[in-house]
């Protein structure tokens, strides 16, 4: 009984949205890394992001405009790591807060002598457990170019990984996974990863394991052929947690 009304009220917000399919078609055109779906597939992403956009709130920053145009590039990058799963895994949060550029944020760090360093850092994006996810937008209208970089789907993995607590590279995983497997696999290939630099991984995935989790993400869906030749089991991995197989 509950499928049906939620199936029904999904319907209603999908038949009222503003948002017509060449809407979302002239959208995806500008997200080069969509290319690979098939018309059935980019069919359920239009409608998981119309879904995803009347679900979450997305404001601007020190006078940033959310154009329809803002609103359904970050809409189609943040549902497609969802793309075979379903909105409820960005469920208990509901703002997004878009800058024009690069912001400044508090950071705390503690250095080798266990001296505790506050300041403030330039970021492009950050997820807050059970908060928003705040993003450039001079950093995420570049995601989706095929560059193995985006800040978009960083942030948003980021936000799977605390579904289950705190950021830390271990997501819930799908019923038919096998926990000792991602955590010895995403464990050995972390601490090689800090040791050898790999062709189109950011160094940055060295911050800790929640960043290796997301960096890596990010070159799944843009260049997923650096994740075979870098990591395969952690391709292979990521193919049965995301539902999905880029290459």
């Amino acid at each position: 009984m509950f499928e049906m009304i939620k199936d029904w009220r999904e319907q209603r917000i999908l038949d009222k949205s503003d948002l017509t399919n060449d809407d979302w078609q002239r959208a995806a055109k500008r997200i080069v890394i969509l290319d690979r779906l098939d018309n059935e597939e980019m069919a359920r992403l239009f409608d998981l992001a119309t879904l995803f956009l009347n679900d979450k709130s997305i404001t601007g920053a020190q006078g940033f405009e959310i154009t329809d145009a803002v609103k359904q590039s970050i809409a189609l990058q943040a549902c497609l790591p969802i793309l075979n799963l379903n909105l409820d895994w960005y469920a208990g949060w509901s703002s997004i807060i878009i800058y024009p550029g690069s912001y400044k944020s508090d950071a705390k760090t503690v250095d080798e002598f266990g001296i505790v360093h506050e300041g403030q850092q330039h970021r492009s994006g950050e997820a807050w457990q059970r908060g928003p996810v705040i993003l450039s937008w001079k950093d995420a209208k570049h995601s989706g170019e095929r560059d193995g970089h985006n800040v978009v789907i960083h942030e948003f993995v980021h936000k799977l990984d605390m579904l289950n607590g705190r950021a830390n590279g271990f997501p819930p995983l799908q019923h038919d996974m096998d926990p000792k497997r991602w955590t010895t696999i995403m464990s050995r290939d972390f601490e090689d990863f800090q040791k050898h630099r790999k062709s189109g991984l950011d160094r940055y995935g060295t911050t800790n394991p929640a960043e290796f989790f997301a960096v890596l993400s990010e070159v799944f869906f843009e260049t997923p052929q650096k994740l075979v030749d870098a990591y395969p089991d952690i391709y292979d991995i990521m193919v049965k947690f995301f539902k999905q197989s880029p290459i």
